[in-house]
Parts: structure tokens; sequence; C-alpha cells
């Protein structure tokens, strides 16, 4: 889908979603002309397709953590197979369907419908592992059906880590969904009492998340501590995965004890059970009104998104591609001088051995050809040196920031590489920037409006 048809795509759903965001779409429509100018962002690409329009809450953790237990007693409705052992090696994409029972769909539903976060993730996945994406029924499958509780979200549930976790296309998936989800639910099973077994599990699910930028959208969930009624030990097992935790750098956060009643083992001294039973409420109730409010976090992170991507804009890529074009021209340049060395040289020695120059008057078409021929080498060299330095600056920049590397080519053709690419084109490009930043704000005090009435008078306010 192109970028003008997926704006269209969008209005026609934030105009029945919230309109309020409707505006939105044009400024990230003005943001991705000017990444398209710059050479930072492909044609047919666009800062729309890296957030999720619809709100997203993802659940991740081990095996046996409990996960499709918690997504099945939260959704009031059996959709998710429960178990010990692993029951499903694929991410569950879950959302509101009008039919009563459960609707399942293969991964290429959701691979080529751009309504949802997982477009086009074939392409992805066969960039890390290639020909894997080529399967993404083997990754991916969603689920439809009708609760009021998934009504306007989109619920994933992933595999298990702990079985086939170093797969570079589970592991793809797995940062995608941290990065395009409002919401991350990471369980783990208070049944392991020694977290360090699951040293990789837990290295990869800390630091796919705790290095994000919107950390606080995680929360870390210790399931099933009724199993530690038996040692009355809830606190030291609490104390050692945090522990766990920060050892992997996790050094603040969100972290609850919950388990589910219905699969619960019987508790028979009453102040124990009582005492579990308050802490699993309580936190229960705090995840349960962070996924009820998904929907407001994702307004305000839609717009989060648009001023993330422009201050990355202005504040690392442009820099990063003004130092990396003046090293690229700067080589040139050298290059240039080297070239016109040599082929003064070249018609000095001409002049030397046979009197190119004294011999104007009796050869000068002789002549004329010799500085054209000079001129067509000059040229001709100029230009391999311009596309060798640009491929190399570029190749240079691609583990570093792949827009920077695909913006140094588009600045590095042929005319540029003759007349220079324009002293101002940076202080234009933060101009154009710090304008769409600003208007940005205008959005935010636009959902202010749905929420905030300081003064009691909502309608009043409005009107200011």
């Amino acid at each position: 889908m192109m970028p003008k048809e997926r704006y269209k795509k969008l209005k026609e759903y934030l105009s029945v979603e919230n309109p309020v965001l409707l505006d939105v779409i044009d400024k990230y429509q003005e943001l991705d002309e000017i990444a398209y100018e710059v050479g930072l962002l492909e044609p047919t690409k666009t800062y729309t397709e890296h957030i999720s329009w619809w709100p997203m809450i993802s659940v991740l953790g081990t095996f046996s953590a409990g996960k499709s237990t918690f997504i099945n007693e939260y959704l009031g409705k059996n959709v998710q197979e429960s178990g010990n052992q692993a029951i499903d090696d694929k991410f569950t994409v879950i959302c509101y369907g009008n039919n009563e029972e459960t609707i399942t769909l293969p991964g290429l539903a959701l691979d080529a419908d751009p309504r949802f976060p997982f477009y086009n993730i074939s392409e992805e996945v066969n960039k890390v592992d290639p020909g894997e994406g080529n399967r993404v029924n083997m990754y991916l499958q969603l689920k439809s059906l009708k609760s009021e509780r998934i009504k306007g979200k989109i619920l994933i549930d992933s595999p298990g880590f702990d079985a086939d976790s170093q797969r570079d296309g589970i592991l793809k998936i797995t940062s995608h969904i941290v990065e395009m989800s409002d919401l991350v639910l990471i369980f783990f099973d208070a049944r392991h009492p020694e977290p360090g077994a699951m040293r990789d599990t837990l290295e990869h699910l800390v630091s796919t998340t705790i290095k994000h930028r919107d950390a606080n959208k995680v929360l870390y969930i210790l399931n099933q501590i009724d199993t530690t009624a038996k040692e009355d030990n809830l606190e030291d097992v609490i104390g050692s995965w945090q522990r766990a935790l920060s050892k992997e750098g996790l050094v603040s956060g969100d972290f609850y004890g919950i388990y589910s009643e219905n699969a619960a083992s019987p508790i028979e001294d009453e102040a124990l059970r009582t005492r579990l039973k308050g802490k699993r409420d309580s936190d229960l109730a705090k995840i349960l009104d962070r996924m009820d409010k998904v929907g407001i976090e994702r307004a305000y992170r839609i717009v989060k998104a648009l001023d993330d991507f422009a201050r990355e804009i202005k504040e690392e890529q442009i820099p990063m591609l003004k130092e990396a074009l003046e090293q690229w021209r700067g080589r040139v340049v050298v290059t240039d001088l080297v070239i016109t060395g040599l082929i003064a040289a070249l018609l000095i020695a001409g002049e030397v051995k046979g009197g190119l120059f004294s011999g104007v008057s009796e050869h000068p078409i002789m002549l004329g050809v010799a500085l054209v021929g000079a001129v067509a080498v000059w040229f001709a060299l100029h230009i391999k040196a311009s596309t060798f330095f640009a491929k190399r600056t570029s190749a240079h920049y691609v583990p570093i920031n792949s827009a920077v590397s695909r913006a140094v080519l588009h600045h590095t053709t042929v005319m540029r590489s003759l007349f220079g690419f324009g002293k101002k084109w940076q202080q234009k490009t933060i101009e154009k920037i710090d304008r769409l930043i600003a208007r940005s704000k205008e959005s935010i005090q636009k959902l202010n409006d749905q929420y905030v009435s300081p003064s009691g008078d909502h309608e009043q306010e409005k009107g200011v």
C-alpha cells in the first residue's frame, strides 16, 4: 500500500475511532515529505507504518507462565489453549469479531493487511532469517471473537521464549511487537525459584524492553504466586526475581505478583490465603486498569511518536548526515586535486616531448582535442571517485543508522558531486521540523480537552 492510500485508510478509521487525531495524519504526511526530501525515507515508506493505530497490548514470557490462562480470563472465553507444556509456538493476534465463536485465520491475514501492526512483517523476517518470512503462517495467526473487553484493541499472545528463543525470526517479531505496543506484559513463573537458570530468557526479554524509549509501558508480572503458599516465602521469591532482573539492568519499573483463582491450588491457612489474595487483587486491579485505559495511552503515544520521529531527524540523523557528507566531499575534493595534478603532468609532458602548446598556431585542432580529452578524463575519473566514496560512506553508516546510509546516496548524485549540496539545506530542514514539533503540541492540547477540565466546565474550556 502506497503512503497516500495509507493516509486515506487511517483517516477513515480515525474519523470513527478518534476524530481528534485526524489532523495528526496531516502532520505525519508532512514529516514524511521532509524525510523524502532529505533522503531519509524511501518514497514508498511512511512513518505511520512504525506505530500501531489500534491500541495494542502484548503478552510475553516463558512457557507455563500462565499467559494463556490470563488472556482467557481477561476475555471471559477460552480463546487460547493453556497447559504446562508448550502448546503453540506462534504469535497470536486477538481482536474483536462479530462471531460468538472464535475464528482463526493464518498469518497471511496479518502480513497482507495494512490495518494491522504486522503488515509486510514477512519482509522484515526475511532480512534477519532469509526464507523464513515466506513461512509467515508458521509464526503468526489471527483470532477474532466477540468480547467487549477486546473491542477497539489488539491483544497479542506470544510463544514461550525458553523453547526456541534463538530463532532470528521469533526475535525479530518480538522486537517489532515491543516497539509497536502500547502496553507490554512480561510474565514469569513463580514456580521456578531459581531465575538464574533462565538467564538467556531474562536477558532477551529485559534487554528488548529496558532500552525502549517508552520503558514505562512494560509491566513485569510474577504469575502463580499461590505456589509460594507451601513454603510461605512470597517475599523471598519476589525478591529473587527482582534481583535477577536488576542483574540484567532493570533497576526500576512496575513489578507485580498475581495468580489465577480458577487454576490455584487450595490454600488451607486462612491468614496466608487472605494475604496472597490481597496481593493478587491489588496488583491485578492495577494491571487491568492499565489495560482498560490503553486506548487513552495510544492516542497520546501516536502524537508523541510524531514528536520522537521529528526530533530523531533533527538531533541525530541530520547532524550525522552532515558529517557523512562532509567526509564524502572531503575525499572527493582530495581525489579531484590528485586527478587534476596527474592530468596537468601529462599535458606538461606532452608539451616537453611534443611541443603540444608551442604548436598551437600549426595544430589548433590537436590542442583542442587534447584539452577536451583531458576534461573528459577528469570528469569520468571524478564521477568514479565520487560514486566509490559515496558507496563506501553509505556502507559505513548501514549498521549505525540505515536512514542516514540511504540519505548519503541521495545527496551524492553526479550534479551534487560537482556543485555541492547547498549550505542551507540543514538549516531549512531543521526550521521545517521545528514548526512541525510546535504544531504537534496543538494535538496534545486537543487530546487534553477530551479528558481535562480544571475549571469543571468542559464545554467552556473547549472554546477558550
